[in-house]
């Protein structure tokens, strides 16, 4: 346990270090998926990525998998 919370801490510290450039990655349709629900109203705004949550657990559930094999 001890072990794979100190990778995790230096993947996180790598990622925010390196942020200036991931942030430059086209990502962006990432999170406007179809089945993500987006309301705008006036001076409201609502955003519930539902399709984005279900990938993002597929890819890291099937990450976790091949890693224990």
């Amino acid at each position: 346990m001890q072990r794979v919370l100190l990778i995790l801490g230096c993947l996180l510290i790598a990622a925010a270090a390196a942020w200036p450039w991931l942030s430059k990655l086209p990502f962006e349709r990432l999170g406007r998926l179809p089945g993500d629900i987006h309301i705008v109203r006036d001076g409201f705004s609502f955003y519930l990525p539902i399709t984005t949550c279900i990938l993002v657990s597929v890819v890291v559930s099937i990450v976790i998998w091949l890693l224990r094999r």
